[in-house]
């Protein structure tokens, strides 16, 4: 019973570093990378559907996105897309491919992106210690129904307490990880 507990608490910290890994891709750095449009959708015959369904993603260079869409009636709701998120980037489309080009990042921009990363990654540390609380309710209620000793409740809570700081460190070393390239010019 308490391993099955640390093992579920473990795999639910896990994929909060997971989701916190993705939610970084997302925020924009000095290069481009497809996973910048990973949370962007477009309407599609009235269904709003992600732009990584619609399109083909290119990177020529680290400043240019070239977007080919699969169906050309989708082009003008994937450019508008584009053009309404919080990306800052204005799109052109030539009638085949759509071309994104990237402005260098001001350092007002930079700041604010880093504010972002530091808040994603807080959330993460919050969601990290939730499940940790959910564990230990769940340890403390095998000692309360009598199904677990008292020792073996705290030795667990030790590990969980390890596995916990574990996930943090990790959350902190892709925010560090991010800060640095944010902060690469």
């Amino acid at each position: 019973m308490i391993p099955d507990i640390l093992t579920e608490a473990e795999l639910k910290m896990d994929s909060a570093v997971e989701y916190a890994k993705e939610e970084f891709a997302a925020i924009r750095t000095g290069r481009a990378h497809p996973a910048m449009f990973a949370k962007l959708t477009a309407e599609y015959y009235g269904a709003p559907t992600p732009l990584q369904q619609l399109a083909s993603f290119q990177v020529p260079d680290a400043r240019m996105v070239l977007i080919s869409p699969y169906d050309r009636s989708s082009m003008n709701a994937i450019e508008k897309s584009i053009r309404d998120s919080d990306l800052g980037v204005n799109p052109s489309n030539d009638g085949h491919v759509i071309r994104v080009t990237l402005p260098q990042l001001t350092e007002e921009r930079r700041k604010e992106y880093i504010k972002l990363a530091r808040h994603k990654a807080e959330e993460a540390r919050i969601s990290i210690r939730n499940h940790r609380r959910w564990a230990k309710d769940a340890l403390d209620k095998l000692v309360k129904d009598k199904e677990a000793g008292e020792d073996e409740v705290n030795r667990a809570e030790k590990q969980l307490d390890q596995i916990t700081k574990t996930y943090v460190d990790q959350i902190d070393e892709v925010l560090k990880n991010k800060e640095a390239e944010l902060l690469e010019v």
